[in-house]
């Protein structure tokens, strides 16, 4: 299964992707509308882009009322059935990873859907810190950067 592989320490912190996502998504460049977001660690003058991380245990999925929620069989990728959301925001308040939104314009649920095959962030990703190819189960890129986040925090604190 292909997903977005994040490499945190190839992110120069450009968005690019956030504007391009925008585009392709709304027709606009609107940041605050992207589907993925550049978090930026000032105090350690580090980035790393975030999206959805497409869970096999999708809390958004089950928190949803109506099931509008539906798994795409192109991507595998969550995606949020405009027919038969009814705008709650209940699966945007169960996301653990803040990464399920509200279209204030719409009334309704959004979120990453891997552009259909074509995640316009990692097309625009000038370093390479966004890729879309095959991965395991968990993000192989999490686990090492939460610890290289976890320690330079500990650094800075003491």
């Amino acid at each position: 299964m292909k997903a977005l592989n994040i490499i945190p320490q190839k992110c120069t912190g450009c968005m690019q992707c956030e504007l391009a996502c925008s585009w392709v998504q709304t027709g606009t460049f609107r940041p605050s509308r992207s589907l993925i977001r550049v978090n930026i660690f000032d105090e350690l003058a580090s980035y790393a882009p975030y999206t959805c991380f497409q869970c096999d245990e999708a809390w958004c999925m089950t928190a949803c009322p109506t099931n509008a929620i539906g798994i795409s069989r192109q991507t595998g990728a969550k995606v949020v059935l405009d027919s038969v959301c009814v705008g709650c925001g209940l699966c945007a308040i169960t996301c653990p990873f803040g990464t399920m939104f509200y279209n204030p314009d719409t009334h309704k649920a959004y979120k990453c859907d891997l552009c259909a095959g074509d995640p316009a962030c990692a097309k625009a990703c000038p370093t390479g810190a966004i890729e879309y190819s095959e991965v395991g189960k968990e993000a192989p890129w999490l686990g090492p950067w939460s610890a290289t986040v976890n320690q330079n925090y500990l650094d800075v604190i003491s």
